[in-house]
Parts: structure tokens; C-alpha cells; sequence
């Protein structure tokens, strides 16, 4: 079991801190969570809740963190000057890694605040950005509309009903089940340029792409950041085309800001395209092929990269902009 808590950067909003826990933090959270308002409402959670158990099940949350298959966090704020534990939210993985179980307490000092939700997407669109999860699950007991309030806040939507075990209960309780996805709990899109859109129509947007290849045959890949639209999808390098810039001049530009490598525009050519209407606006992008450049790929903007087969594309979970791509670029290929 690991001994000290887990290398994780934590997450914060406006309010709120989501660190991993410290066997400091057992007293607060034995307090906090062996309140039977709070107990009766989940699964896992014995009541009474014995005092050794808090310890002892904060040490199992940082195994679980550092073995990448859970990620249990304290949900802190700062009250008079002190940092204060209020709550717990945590995303557990399923056995495929592609989905993952949503779950959260708040003290009920603190409840009527908005802080579940708040913790809840932020962990959410964490996971949704670096994991490579696409579907996010909860449960809420039918007794529970709060609870149930907060899912959907999030953004969960309604998913049929359940049965589950409740160790507070003492029994299985009927549940109510929600999931939902990137689309579901983002709600982004990439932002469309400024420009002007014709009468009754949609702004244009100029986006520039290249399939870098290697000398093995493998393309580039790049997830975009947490932080910008479609967090977490894997996409071809580029960006948007400036006015008055042509789109390998926006490529030459983009391709040393994201990777630090320099390419001439005579080793850009020209593959296919994309066109594909978002909400507010058309995205055109034109795709190029490039197997020639400067420097060593890096990445300089700490996204993350990878090297990809042509037939290995498809499961990566690109925009849909760059989705019709990948079969012209694996035939090619």
C-alpha cells in the first residue's frame, strides 16, 4: 500500500480546493461523514462509521490514485484563513477504463451551496481531459432528489433504475441511474472566429491541419488541454488560419508554438479537407500531409502526443471535424 499520498496536481475552482486526502484529514472526515443524513445516502459508507476506518480507507484512496484506477479527493475550502475539509468526490474506473463511476458527499453544514456540483464537474471535465473515459455514471436513491439535482446539474442525464446495496441501509435500495458524456458535461464547442455571417448563415471558420508521418509510417496525434474546447480529444496538429495568413503560413506558425519544430512550406502538401457545420458556426479545414521537418517533436505546450498507426486511428476519440479524416488518411497510408 502506498505509504505517503500520490504525486496530483490539485484541482481547484473558485471556491474550492480538490486535493488527494491526508491521514491529517481523518478526524474532519470522521465527523463529517458519520452523520446520518449524509451516511444514509451512500452505498459504501457503514453507519455508525467507526473512527479507524476514516484512516485506514484514506490510505486505500491513495493505492487506488497511484495505480490509476480511482481517483477519491478531498473537497477543501478556506474558511478564516484556514484550509477546511468539507466533503469528498471521487471517479472510479470500470474494468474497460472507458467509463467511470461518479460519487461525492458534502457535510451537511454545507449543504444549500452548490458545492457538489462545483466539485463534481470539475472533477468530471479532469477525467474527461486526461483519462480516455467517454461516458461518466451515477446513481441517486429515489429517495434523494437532491442528490438526483445535482447529477443533473452536472449534466447526467436519466439512464433507467437500479438496485444497490447500501451498507448504511443495511439492504439493497432502489436507485435511479444517470450518465452522460463529453457533449453532456462540457457543453463546449470550439469558439468560432470573429467574423461576420452572411444573411441567414453561419461565420466560416479556417482551421489548417497535417498528418505529420514518420519515418515508421505513424501520424501525430495531439489531446487538446484541459482547459480548451473539446478537452481531451485527440486531433491532427494546426489551429485557426489568421487573416490575411495563408493556411501553410498558419501551419508553419502553429506547428513551432505546439511542437518546436520548423517545417518549409514546400514540405506541406496538400491532402484533403473537412467541413463540418458546429452550432454558431461552419469549420472548413483543409488537411496536409507532411513528412519532412526541423527539430525534435515536443511537446511545447504540455498537451499530450502520440505516434499512431494508420489502422489505430479510429480509436483514438478525435472532434468530428476530424473523424471523416482518419479513413482517407488510413487508405493513403
Amino acid at each position: 500500500m502506498t505509504a505517503s499520498p500520490p504525486d496530483f496536481a490539485p484541482l481547484r475552482t473558485e471556491r474550492l480546493t480538490l486535493r488527494p486526502l491526508r491521514l491529517d484529514d481523518a478526524p474532519a472526515l470522521h465527523r463529517l461523514v458519520n452523520d446520518w443524513e449524509v451516511a444514509k445516502t451512500l452505498a459504501r459508507v457503514p453507519f455508525p462509521y467507526p473512527r479507524e476506518l476514516a484512516a485506514t480507507w484514506i490510505a486505500a484512496t491513495w493505492s487506488q490514485i497511484g495505480a490509476g484506477e480511482a481517483w477519491h479527493l478531498a473537497i477543501t475550502t478556506e474558511e478564516s484563513g484556514a484550509e477546511q475539509l468539507i466533503g469528498c468526490v471521487g471517479l472510479t474506473l470500470s474494468r474497460d477504463r472507458k467509463a467511470a463511476e461518479l460519487g461525492y458527499w458534502v457535510g451537511r453544514r454545507y449543504w444549500g451551496q452548490g458545492i457538489a456540483p462545483e466539485a463534481a464537474t470539475r472533477l468530471c471535465r479532469w477525467a474527461l481531459a486526461t483519462l480516455e473515459i467517454v461516458t461518466i455514471r451515477a446513481s441517486a436513491l429515489r429517495d434523494n432528489p437532491r442528490s438526483q439535482a445535482v447529477l443533473r446539474r452536472i449534466g447526467l442525464r436519466p439512464a433507467g433504475e437500479g438496485v444497490q446495496t447500501f451498507l448504511s441501509r443495511g439492504g439493497p435500495m432502489p436507485v435511479l441511474l444517470f450518465e452522460g458524456g463529453r457533449e453532456e458535461i462540457t457543453g463546449d464547442a470550439p469558439p468560432p472566429a470573429a467574423a461576420e455571417a452572411p444573411a441567414g448563415g453561419k461565420p466560416i471558420v479556417l482551421v489548417a491541419a497535417v498528418a505529420l508521418v514518420d519515418a515508421d509510417g505513424r501520424v501525430l496525434l495531439a489531446r487538446r488541454p484541459e482547459g480548451k474546447p473539446l478537452a481531451g480529444l485527440w486531433e491532427f496538429p494546426g489551429g485557426k488560419v489568421h487573416p490575411g495568413e495563408t493556411p501553410e503560413a498558419a501551419l508553419i506558425r502553429e506547428l513551432k508554438e505546439e511542437l518546436d519544430i520548423d517545417v518549409s512550406a514546400a514540405c506541406l502538401g496538400p491532402f484533403t479537407f473537412a467541413s463540418h457545420s458546429y452550432e454558431n458556426f461552419h469549420l472548413l479545414m483543409p488537411l496536409y500531409l507532411c513528412r519532412r521537418w526541423q527539430g525534435e517533436v515536443r511537446a511545447a505546450e504540455g498537451q499530450a502526443l502520440a505516434w499512431v498507426r494508420p489502422q489505430k486511428l479510429g480509436g483514438y476519440a478525435m472532434p468530428p471535424a476530424d473523424k471523416p479524416l482518419v479513413a482517407m488518411l488510413r487508405d493513403f497510408l
